[in-house]
């Protein structure tokens, strides 16, 4: 999809397979719905409020980088010594760099759990103050998690421009 192009309404992917492929499926899904909300934005619209609470489409997007890779690298894999910050301002970044930094946090993400064979398997750590989740819950988390600020990223957009659609 390029910057110019209209984005048609797409419905969630038909698929009857595991139960890995289709989480990670919806997830992917849902991941490209956010992403393609701030394409062709302008970089101003794209850092504007769009809510009193100050969210942005590109704070969305940065927060959504750093919960993959929280949840994920962090969390379930136990890579670093401290979590991403989820509330990281994006003043230096790019509308550009910071879809780069998503889609590559995303692959990340999805290295990690097509590297495990059990869903049931936890992981090294949580986020939360519980013992770490198992990989499943890790992905119904994340659909969780973006499917609300995809709906977020749909209003701000329509806000922006009146674009709507998935």
């Amino acid at each position: 999809m390029t910057e110019t192009d209209s984005r048609a309404d797409l419905r969630p992917p038909g698929l009857n397979a595991d139960e890995k492929t289709t989480l990670l499926t919806f997830l992917d899904y849902l991941r490209d719905a956010v992403a393609a909300k701030v394409v062709g934005v302008p970089e101003r619209e794209a850092r504007r409020p769009g809510v009193d609470s100050g969210t942005s489409l590109l704070g969305l997007v940065k927060h959504l980088t750093a919960v993959e890779l929280n949840w994920f690298a962090w969390a379930y894999e136990g890579t670093g010594t401290d979590p991403w910050d989820d509330e990281a301002s994006c003043a230096d970044e790019t509308v550009h760099d910071a879809l780069e930094a998503y889609r590559d946090a995303i692959a990340r993400s999805n290295q990690v759990a097509a590297a495990c064979e059990d869903l049931n398997r936890t992981g090294v750590r949580s986020l939360r103050e519980t013992p770490p989740p198992s990989m499943r819950w890790v992905l119904v988390h994340m659909i969780e998690e973006t499917a609300r600020h995809a709906g977020h990223a749909d209003i701000l957009r329509e806000q922006i421009d009146g674009s709507t659609g998935r």
